[in-house]
């Protein structure tokens, strides 16, 4: 840990690394919920012609859904959707995944409330930044995790104009929580939202709770990889030991 905190120091020119805030993820990191993610994106793009395999959720998570299906239209139809036309499509995905959601509620990721209490009991703040606008999770955040997250530390899609894996998401979340990239760590599960937490400069952890290779989350630069939730938890207080 402390060697992949020397690298992250020395790879931006920080002069330290102080933790003030641990921004999450929601999906895959916070739910168990791409599963239902999996089967709506495939079931609803089929609704319209579009082939979204089963693995493809994981591939684009963190991107928000407007733009998922845009890069959809591009590489299958070869043709430009109109911001209209992609929100349709995308209103279609969201009532498919509520239904899952009802057939299947996401499960609380296994490790996450004692991470988060941990982080609590720290003194840093706990902030959320998902892609998602569906409203079937993020209305459920503030009861399931109540006294843990605040209302005015959760960024959503209807905050950014870009989504993952564009940086500006974590830079909203950092703003919101008063702090620089040095004072900050990101969880992420998936490749593209590494990719946006890299890029705004954080301290990266991957958890790989989905089907994909670590490889694909190192390639995009993450500076600790954990197998799950649970293991980042057990080794949480390491991680935090290693500030300088």
């Amino acid at each position: 840990m402390s060697k992949a905190i020397t690298h992250f120091i020395n790879k931006h020119g920080f002069g330290q690394f102080s933790p003030k805030a641990v921004l999450f993820d929601m999906d895959g990191v916070i739910y168990d919920s791409m599963s239902n993610h999996s089967v709506s994106w495939h079931e609803s793009m089929s609704t319209y012609g579009l082939d979204m395999p089963y693995e493809g959720a994981y591939q684009y998570e963190g991107m928000r859904g407007v733009e998922t299906i845009k890069q959809l239209a591009r590489e299958q139809w070869h043709r430009e959707l109109s911001d209209d036309e992609a929100q349709e499509m995308y209103d279609h995905k969201a009532k498919v995944f509520a239904y899952h959601c009802q057939q299947t509620p996401a499960r609380i990721m296994p490790g996450i409330k004692p991470l988060m209490q941990q982080i609590k009991d720290g003194g840093l703040k706990i902030c959320v930044v998902t892609g998602s606008a569906q409203h079937a999770l993020l209305d459920k955040l503030l009861t399931d995790f109540d006294g843990l997250l605040r209302k005015e530390l959760i960024v959503t899609a209807f905050d950014v104009t870009h989504g993952k894996p564009n940086p500006e998401p974590y830079l909203m979340g950092m703003k919101k929580c008063g702090v620089e990239p040095w004072e900050t760590i990101v969880v992420e599960n998936a490749p593209l939202g590494v990719r946006a937490a890299v890029a705004a400069r954080c301290f990266t952890i991957a958890v790989n709770t989905g089907p994909l290779p670590d490889a694909i989350l190192a390639a995009e630069g993450a500076d600790l990889i954990f197998p799950a939730m649970t293991a980042l938890c057990e080794q949480w207080k390491g991680i935090v030991a290693e500030t300088v």
